[in-house]
């Protein structure tokens, strides 16, 4: 349970910081990259029963 909410707000984070939003299309993909990373890491987490 507390793994997929974690993959859910991470999703959300990771959409919320493309460069196509007008408040983040100066950032570039530098913040997209350290969320997705995150996103991998949860997500093997997950799949390794340690979460």
């Amino acid at each position: 349970m507390l793994g997929t909410i974690l993959i859910v707000i991470l999703v959300l984070a990771l959409l919320g910081v493309l460069p196509r939003w007008s408040h983040s299309r100066d950032w570039g993909y530098a913040p997209t990259g350290g969320v997705g990373l995150i996103l991998v890491i949860v997500v093997i987490l997950l799949l390794l029963g340690r979460i």
